[in-house]
Parts: C-alpha cells; structure tokens; sequence
C-alpha cells in the first residue's frame, strides 16, 4: 500500500485507500475494517495525506516530516482521550509546531492517523516527483502565410463590383424594373 494513495474524507472517520475515482466520487477501501465502499464527492471531500501541511513557527511542513518525527521520536503514544499529554507529547517531537494554530482535536487525529498507518506497515514518504527541468522551446521561423477570408461573389456583388464575405447574407437585390 503506498501513501500516495492514502485519502481522508469529510465526515467518514479514519483513513482510506483510494481504490478508483469516479467522475460523481470514489471507491475506496478502509485501512481499519479493510471493506470498500462508494463515497459520492457530493457528499464528502478528498484530501490525500500528501497534500495535508502543518503550520509551525517556521515555514510549514509537510504531515511525512510530522510522521517521521513521531517515528523517531522514543516517547510511547499517548492516550488520543488525554488532550493534555497529547500536547506535552507534540511539544517534545515536534517542538517547531505552532500550537496556537494547530488545534488539540488536530493532534489527537494525526496520532489516531499514524496509529493507524504502522498496523497497515504503510511506508510513510512522499512519493518521487520528477525534477522539474528548465524547458526550452525552440523558435523556428515560421513562413508568414495571409489569410486571406474566403470570398464568394454573387450576381449582385458581380454586377455591383464587389465581393461579400462569406457568413456575411448578400444584401437584398435591387428592384429590377418590369418592361
């Protein structure tokens, strides 16, 4: 299972594997219970963990660098129920949070999330993006063509001496006088 087809949904608790996206939603299959199901995207929304950034004192970090931290970090988890200790456990791994805009129900679901993630043994990395490389466009002259409209003659324009341009309707003939 890769992380980079981990998603969270609105109002759906835990984490989901993106199975198949749909133009009205997605199947996707739960890493708690393993049932898949149907989620219509007018109902619920999609965030793959990948996109999922925190705010720190700093410039914000993505939620692996958060992950990784937890990893290392030799602390036992505390209880998701204690907001307390769950708190005093960020401000040890992770002291770079900022923990007036990351809010205590947040922290408790990032640790409910890696709990999670190590009894599904998902690796947690961002998948390998290709280094972007300058692109370079090279000009060719192109020979110069005029367009010219495409022009139909009628009778009229014919007898009138001049061209209509075609889409355009001919004018009206003029009266033709009866002998």
């Amino acid at each position: 299972m890769e992380y980079a087809k981990l998603v969270a949904v609105t109002g759906l608790p835990g984490l989901f594997e993106l199975i198949n996206s749909k133009t009205d939603g997605a199947i996707v299959r739960s890493l708690e219970d393993k049932s898949t199901r149907f989620v219509s995207s007018r109902i619920h929304n999609f965030t793959h963990l990948e996109s999922i950034e925190i705010y720190t004192t700093g410039d914000n970090v993505n939620l692996v660098t958060l992950f990784n931290a937890m990893e290392k970090a030799s602390d036992k988890l505390p209880d998701d129920k204690d907001p307390v200790a769950v708190k005093i456990y960020f401000e040890k791994v992770f002291p770079e949070l900022d923990f007036e805009r990351v809010y205590g129900s947040d922290m408790k679901k990032m640790i409910k999330w890696f709990v999670v993630l190590k009894k599904n043994d998902v690796e947690i990395k961002l998948s390998e993006q290709l280094e972007e490389e300058p692109i370079v466009i090279e000009e060719k002259e192109e020979p110069v063509v005029k367009e010219t409209p495409s022009k139909k003659t009628s009778k009229t324009a014919q007898a009138m001496g001049t061209e209509e341009k075609s889409g355009e309707k001919p004018s009206k003939k003029p009266a033709s006088k009866k002998k």
